[in-house]
């Protein structure tokens, strides 16, 4: 045990509350106001709000299936219930951008080459790891994107819409950077720096990737490419001393199975 850990890992029953309680208080979205924007605004964000929107869509299958596999090999089956309701809380990401999209008469992307790629990533190998790796780098980059979009607009609607995404994604990352730490606990330690070396990599590629793809509309939201850069890796390194084992008290003698649950902050 790491006496000088000061996290625990929280139950999948820990989670189920929390997404059902979140669930229960997301803000006011004020639909009944005019999309108000401007040509500028249409020219800059909306090409890139169309391939994000489209990112935030999925019906969550291959999700499901890495998570039967994950709660079986730990014996945790409650761990199913929590993903279902993740899924659900990312489905309703996409379906408010949708609607928006909907609203200032734009047509929905049908196909982004980002997301394809993204996807292909992630649907590679249907385990937790290879699922939940990619979609915490995206999550990092979600909190710069959400929030220059919400700089970079006037529209009341948008704005509102980005600021539940932003409160929502501090709680997916965690729940994300969890699962990981479970499954990187007791990994030698050759092999988890190994890992990591391969996070660094492959983090640097998704950065560029989402730069080319979303450079403009960051840029609108004041993120020119040197902060970007530095914003996003100061948030990955913050996610990536959530995925730290060595940051967690590890009470249970067998690896996957988390000791007993902290009480859930507000915001997770």
């Amino acid at each position: 045990m790491n006496t000088s850990a000061s996290r625990t890992i929280r139950s999948s029953a820990d989670w189920v509350d929390y997404f059902r309680a979140n669930a229960e208080q997301q803000k006011d979205i004020p639909w009944d106001e005019p999309v108000n924007l401007s040509a500028e605004e249409r020219a800059v964000i909306i090409p890139s709000l169309r391939g994000w929107q489209l990112g935030e869509t999925s019906d969550g299958a291959h999700l499901l299936a890495a998570s039967h596999t994950y709660a079986a090999d730990l014996g945790d089956a409650t761990f199913i219930e929590a993903a279902r309701l993740f899924i659900a809380e990312e489905q309703r990401h996409g379906g408010n951008l949708g609607r928006f999209l909907d609203c200032a008469g734009v047509s929905r992307a049908i196909s982004d080459w980002g997301d394809t790629l993204f996807r292909a990533v992630r649907y590679f190998v249907p385990r937790m790891e290879i699922w939940a790796t990619p979609v915490v780098m995206v999550e990092t980059h979600a909190l710069i994107y959400y929030n220059a979009v919400r700089r970079a607009t006037r529209s009341a609607v948008l704005r509102r819409i980005c600021e539940q995404i932003l409160a929502d994604e501090v709680a997916h990352i965690r729940f994300q950077c969890e699962r990981l730490a479970l499954l990187h606990h007791g990994r030698a330690g050759w092999l988890q720096a190994l890992t990591m070396l391969f996070h660094r990599g492959f983090f640097t590629v998704i950065t560029l990737a989402v730069w080319v793809g979303h450079r403009h509309a960051l840029t609108a939201g004041g993120y020119r490419f040197k902060r970007f850069w530095a914003m996003a890796w100061s948030k990955m390194h913050h996610a990536w001393a959530l995925m730290n084992p060595q940051a967690y008290a590890w009470n249970d003698p067998m690896p996957g199975h988390a000791p007993q649950a902290e009480e859930m902050p507000a915001g997770a």
